[in-house]
């Protein structure tokens, strides 16, 4: 099983009028480069299972943006969990749930951050974890799953296939 951890890409600072937050679009900008971005490492991500995404506007455009130029066929669903300020243990039930399947998570900074280092062990991610940015990891099976690094994508720098 491999997850893609994908923090949502450059929001609108405007939140529209008579609405919260979680109703901030993608800017077109960032559209165009999170689309150009997926396209560029969709090779390295190959087939997904299934796309889960923070309920947010901001990240359920990122991950339509990914279902799209991966040319994901499968399902793409909200999921509480990837909301902000969700502990990041909360998540562990889905991916057990989906053990069997790629998987991608789509959500917010420092929850995306947060979560990498928890699946790998770590007190904190070594990376910045910036808008776009995609961490790859790969679950391994036995009696504790155990996760290693795959790669850290940052948009408009090198694809990074070790962190320290």
């Amino acid at each position: 099983m491999r997850i893609f951890l994908v923090r949502h890409g450059d929001a609108d600072a405007e939140i529209p009028e008579g609405l919260g937050d979680e109703a901030r679009a993608l800017t077109a900008k960032a559209r165009a480069n999170m689309a150009a971005h997926f396209a560029a490492l969709s090779e390295r991500m190959g087939p997904l299972g299934l796309i889960l995404t923070s309920p947010l506007v901001r990240t359920v455009q990122t991950a339509q943006l990914l279902s799209f130029v991966a040319k994901h066929e499968g399902l793409l669903r909200a999921h509480r969990s990837l909301l902000p300020d969700v502990p990041v243990g909360t998540v562990d039930s889905v991916l057990s749930e989906h053990a069997d399947e790629n998987l991608v998570l789509v959500g917010h900074q420092p929850t995306m951050g947060a979560l990498a280092a928890h699946l790998l062990g770590m007190q904190s991610f070594p990376k910045p974890v910036n808008p776009g940015t995609v961490i790859a990891l790969e679950r391994t099976e036995g009696e504790t799953p155990h996760y290693k690094f795959l790669f850290y994508a940052a948009p408009n720098q090198q694809v990074l296939d070790v962190i320290q």
